[in-house]
């Protein structure tokens, strides 16, 4: 610092170059120290503006970094559209470029005379200055910048005056340095910091995946079942789920779900024709038509290339994170390998219940002993009375032959339905059918509340299970009669089998038919060929069937009320809500028609079968 300076003027830059030390040390960017620089400069030097130049990132001019009086927009042209180019003795060089590349400070006290300073004249007489001179800013090792100072009149610059300014700049470079080596600690730092937030933040992704692959791969090793998967995924995920089979039916569901009470959220989108085997492993869902309805993401399970069932999550998948979908993911390819393994010991099971039940409907003879314990450790006491239960489903129309055929699936679902109850019914699939051994004290639990109050009511909704399974929703079952000792299983069965094919050659194939009504006529449906019975009803019963379509009468009808009233006209008559007279025309008409006499044994026989075929195939008999 200049010697000859007077104690004020000393003190006054001693508190100047103690506010740039000051800037230094003080938080927040380089610029703000070089704009301290530049309003230094111009408080010490009676300045009227100052600028303060650093170059650019391509090192090939300089800009205006910090700057005391300089306007917004003259700084924003200068860098933008007049920068100065760092270019050595050559025509157009700057003055700022001359005092950076030569390191001696460049005056000028008249621009207006000056013809290098022409590019930048405009701006000059916008900002409104005369006179300028620019400093370089030197540190030990390099000139990092200049000062450029102007004034608003035409100014000669002396010896003195640059000998201040170099001092000034040379402190004002030091400083320059200094911030920018804290700069570059702080970024350093930060680089640190965020680098160990970083690892910190990946070592809580490898825990979770951990955590992913340690509970799915416990499932997996505990055979925990679907259910474990359900309960597994939810704790990772945060989230309630529930897990479905194709056809719809619950199979697993996460802690705090009721399955008799679902969700809106889980319900609202569980539908099965929504999700095919060509979707991708996750897909949203939003319920037809209504904004308000929660978003679903599904997950589908798959086994060799076909959806064996799907998980639903109420969520979105833009909440979900990454780390959310691999455990989903994840979670998919344990379930399949869950029911795989449930599947293999499935089919074990149905192979055990249907080898029982081969033996049970195979022969009218007494069951062995081994039959009785091997039907004992499988859950079924043969000693209590069953009724036999008999269903068909046909394969639905285009159905891929590798799916499940709609009987498997039935097997599957009735099955399901029958393991809650007490006693256990045994089900299994002989010839074609699906076969219920129904113990007759079976007895509801609260799930199925209501619907095994009776063998009826038990009967009606397996029937209401089996429709489910086609696409036509039919289903027929017929219920035998009681049996009291499994001697009467094989003709229960064969009874029972011949209603359902004739149910299912008649006019109405999706109904329960219940035997035990029957009295010798079920004799009849142990005939192999059931097709032959309802010839036999057409030809005895067509007269009186065409005679009423074409006369609207009711023949058909009179006849059978005839016959459940014991050949009584008066009863008869009262049953129809008719006059006597009216019956006895009405038989006298059938007896013409059919060429009978009701009165004779083998014609009454006939008539008799021939009503009970037309009733269990559910032909319309006037009703």
């Amino acid at each position: 610092m200049p010697s000859n300076l007077s104690h004020p003027e000393l003190s006054r830059w001693l508190a100047g170059v103690a506010s740039i030390a000051e800037a230094v040390n003080a938080p927040g960017p380089v610029e703000a120290l070089l704009d301290r620089v530049a309003q230094t400069a111009c408080h010490l030097m009676n300045y009227d503006f100052c600028g303060v130049f650093l170059p650019n990132s391509e090192g090939d001019a300089l800009v205006i970094k910090g700057a005391s009086g300089l306007s917004r927009s003259y700084i924003d042209r200068v860098n933008a559209d007049h920068p100065v180019r760092l270019i050595s003795n050559e025509p157009g060089e700057a003055p700022s470029s001359r005092a950076f590349l030569s390191g001696h400070a460049i005056a000028i006290a008249d621009i207006t005379t000056e013809p290098l300073f022409r590019p930048w004249g405009g701006v000059a007489k916008e900002q409104g200055y005369r006179s300028m001179v620019s400093v370089p800013l030197k540190t030990a090792d390099a000139i990092v910048g200049t000062i450029n100072c102007y004034r608003a009149d035409v100014h000669h610059f002396d010896g003195r005056e640059l000998e201040l300014l170099a001092t000034l700049a040379n402190q004002a470079a030091i400083a320059i340095g200094t911030a920018r080596l804290r700069e570059l600690e702080t970024r350093r730092i930060g680089e640190l910091q965020g680098l160990n937030s970083s690892l910190e933040a990946q070592h809580t992704v490898l825990q979770k995946a951990e955590a992913i692959h340690k509970g799915m791969t416990s499932v997996a090793l505990r055979a925990e079942g679907v259910q474990g998967v359900a309960r597994a995924l939810s704790a990772l995920i945060n989230l309630p789920l529930i897990i479905d089979d194709p056809q719809g039916n619950i199979i697993a569901a996460s802690e705090g779900v009721d399955v008799d009470d679902l969700p809106t959220a889980l319900t609202l989108e569980r539908n099965p024709s929504l999700v095919t085997p060509g979707d991708s492993a996750l897909l949203e869902l939003r319920g037809p038509g209504s904004a308000r309805s929660l978003p679903v993401v599904v997950a589908s399970v798959r086994l060799a290339g076909l959806v064996v069932a799907r998980i639903w999550i109420p969520t979105r998948l833009s909440d979900l994170g990454p780390l959310d979908a691999r455990a989903i993911e994840h979670a998919t390819v344990v379930t399949a390998l869950e029911l795989l393994r449930e599947g293999t010991a499935t089919e074990v099971e149905w192979r055990l219940r249907g080898s029982l039940m081969a033996d049970l409907l195979s022969s009218d003879d007494a069951i062995s002993e081994p039959t009785r314990t091997r039907a004992k450790r499988l859950g079924h006491d043969l000693s209590a009375p069953h009724v036999i239960m008999v269903g068909s489903a046909g394969r639905e129309a285009g159905a891929s032959s590798d799916a499940p055929s709609p009987l498997e699936n039935a097997l599957k679902t009735v099955t399901r339905f029958a393991a809650n109850l007490d006693p256990l019914p045994l089900v299994a699939i002989r010839h074609g059918y699906l076969v219920v051994l129904w113990p007759s004290s079976t007895t509801a639990n609260r799930r199925n509340a209501g619907l095994t109050k009776d063998v009826k009511s038990a009967a009606a909704h397996i029937r209401e299970l089996i429709a489910e399974t086609t696409a036509a929703k039919n289903g027929t079952v017929a219920v035998s009669h009681p049996c009291d000792s499994p001697t009467h299983y094989a003709s229960a069965f064969r009874v029972a089998r011949g209603a359902v094919e004739l149910a299912r050659r008649g006019d109405n194939p999706n109904r329960t038919v219940n035997l035990d009504e029957l009295g010798i006529d079920s004799l009849l449906l142990q005939i192999d060929d059931p097709q032959q019975l309802l010839k036999f009803a057409d030809r005895v019963l067509a007269p009186l069937h065409e005679y009423d379509r074409l006369r609207k009468t009711e023949l058909v009808m009179t006849l059978r009320t005839y016959l459940e009233n014991d050949l009584q006209l008066a009863s008869t008559a009262h049953a129809l809500h008719v006059h006597t007279n009216t019956v006895g025309q009405r038989v006298r008409r059938i007896q013409g028609l059919l060429d009978i006499r009701l009165t004779h044994p083998t014609d009454l026989l006939n008539v008799t079968a021939a009503l009970a075929v037309a009733k269990i195939a559910g032909y319309q008999l006037n009703e």
